[in-house]
């Protein structure tokens, strides 16, 4: 069996077959303890009455405002839509509100950047064919009890597509991920089938250039993992997570890489 950077021959043939990949342990307890750490520092220094950004796969309007696009240079906060009673006060503490922290943790955080850029996941992405990736986001996604939104099907490549398209997924969990608490669904095999549509930003502000398809719910399978498993993701890969309707949280670390040696930024990037 033949080692290309840290892939084996056969997580290789999986992960092209099936379009993604699990790896049990890819972090160590210590790592997954000083991540957490560090965002319940950042959670406890983050004044929430300055913001209210709620983060929404469904509703496009949310997206828009500047605070989202701002994101993408530094460290952001995004409520849960349910977070909220009608007042637009919060029903439970900050804590338990926040749906995720982005997008640019990999650059600014000491803690999440020291991650980012471990060798082990520069290993990964070099088996997987990268010649030079960088980290385009990252998210620390929290799936809180009882109002952890879910996450409608899509492909990565939608969002940060490049020319030709590069995108993969890294979603670390940093809690056991379970049916139970809103694990990843994915469809296997489905990136083989390409590109079904693009979010682009544009004039009209940011949107999808087609509608979505429909999927089959008997086609997703669920991914359950412990925590310190990390799951890659092909780009064109349709997968998608429930609500949370359980009493535990499901936190993950999730980092979107795409190569810059041959491969084109598209400008209608949000």
């Amino acid at each position: 069996m033949g080692i290309v950077g840290n892939l084996s021959s056969d997580q290789l043939q999986f992960f092209n077959s099936q379009g993604y990949l699990v790896m049990e342990s890819f972090a160590s307890p210590e790592e997954i303890d000083s991540m957490r750490k560090r965002m319940d520092q950042l959670l406890d220094e983050f004044d929430c009455s300055s913001n209210a950004s709620i983060f929404s796969t469904k509703n496009q309007q949310k997206l828009t405002d500047d605070y989202f696009y701002e994101s993408a240079e530094k460290i952001s906060f995004f409520f849960e839509e349910k977070a909220f009673d009608d007042d637009g006060h919060l029903k439970q503490p900050k804590q338990l509100s926040i749906n995720k922290v982005g997008h640019a943790l990999h650059e600014i955080d000491p803690v999440f950047k020291q991650f980012s850029g471990s060798e082990k996941a520069f290993g990964l992405l070099c088996s997987l064919g990268y010649r030079r990736p960088v980290v385009i986001q990252s998210m620390y996604i929290f799936k809180q009890p009882g109002i952890g939104g879910e996450v409608v099907p899509h492909q990565d490549n939608s969002f940060l597509y490049t020319e030709p398209p590069t995108c993969t997924g890294l979603w670390l969990a940093l809690e056991d991920a379970t049916i139970i608490n809103g694990c990843l669904w994915a469809i296997p095999g489905s990136q083989k089938n390409g590109l079904v549509r693009r979010f682009i930003r544009d004039d009209k502000g940011v949107h999808f250039d087609q509608p979505s398809p429909s999927y089959d719910q008997k086609d997703f399978v669920p991914i359950e993992v412990k925590a310190g498993s990390l799951v890659v993701i092909h780009g064109d890969l349709i997968h998608q997570s429930f609500e949370n309707k359980s009493s535990k949280s499901r936190h993950a670390y999730s980092l979107h890489v795409v190569d810059t040696d041959g491969c084109k930024w598209a400008q209608e990037n949000w």
